[in-house]
């Protein structure tokens, strides 16, 4: 009795291990879980959520770690071609403030390949250390893009010529001498009178990013005496740098026009002759 007993435990130790054997063994058999797949939307809201970390680390003076995401948010290819423009803009902000001129520079010439359309706002570009960057860039573009359409460089008058470099020296930052320049375009005569007035106007654009608000003011005012309707387009009229001063000056050469108008109707009544008075019938 105690024989079977003891080969009865035997028996169910042994199927009891055997089960659980089997039991491993198709564990380990078993598929692995499938890894979970990466959507492009997922991709696409990293790379929003990325470029959006930049721009803050940006914002709070964190220029490194900007850098780091956003080009990080750039390297899931999810981004619109106008989100990859504000990135690169970010990062050319980024490098210039952290004096890397070259790095800042191609990052601007990056935004203008693939978005045509980019440009920093009044303010943004009205900042004294990436603002003529900038523009250089800008300048250097427009160049390049006329001389693969094959544009004809005919030789400009000197009046002319020293209005073009003008608005180079601007375009770089250069507003000492671009004024100069600009200045010496009208004393030699420019011809047409949009040319004059675009001297006049970047010569006053000029006095004012140098903190000279009286002769900006002054400047301004003597367009008016060119072209009485003249007016700034609403992005340059939004420019913190001259936004009062040209309001001011338009009000005042208003009023200047107003009573010069005034005085020459008054002129003419008393140079008019008299009227002839009709006589009485009798």
């Amino acid at each position: 009795m105690k024989t079977n007993l003891a080969h009865r435990i035997l028996f169910v130790a042994a199927a009891l291990l055997l089960g659980a054997c089997e039991q491993m063994q198709q564990k380990s058999q078993a598929p692995a879980p499938a890894a979970p797949q990466i959507t492009e939307a997922v991709l696409r809201e990293r790379a929003t959520e990325q470029l959006a970390t930049g721009v803050k680390q940006f914002e709070v003076g964190e220029y490194d770690n900007a850098v780091k995401s956003l080009t990080a948010s750039l390297e899931h290819g999810m981004l619109s071609k106008a989100e990859q423009a504000r990135a690169r803009k970010y990062i050319a902000f980024s490098h210039c403030v952290s004096q890397r001129e070259a790095l800042c520079r191609d990052e601007f010439r990056r935004a203008f390949e693939i978005y045509p359309e980019f440009a920093l706002t009044p303010a943004e570009d009205g900042h004294p250390i990436w603002g003529p960057v900038y523009r250089n860039v800008r300048t250097q573009l427009i160049a390049e893009r006329e001389a693969q359409q094959g544009k004809p460089l005919l030789p400009l008058a000197k009046a002319e010529q020293m209005l073009a470099d003008g608005m180079v020296k601007y375009d770089a930052g250069e507003f000492p001498a671009a004024y100069t320049l600009l200045e010496g375009a009208l004393k030699e005569g420019l011809k047409s009178k949009d040319d004059q007035v675009k001297a006049m106007k970047f010569a006053a654009f000029t006095l004012c990013l140098d903190g000279k608000y009286g002769s900006c003011r002054a400047a301004f005012v003597k367009i008016y005496e060119v072209e009485p309707d003249f007016d700034l387009t609403p992005a340059e009229a939004g420019h913190p740098s001259w936004t009062k001063t040209f309001a001011g000056a338009k009000a005042h050469a208003k009023k200047l026009q107003h009573e010069r108008e005034v005085k020459e109707a008054r002129e003419k009544s008393k140079g008019a002759p008299p009227t002839a008075s009709v006589p009485k019938k009798p």
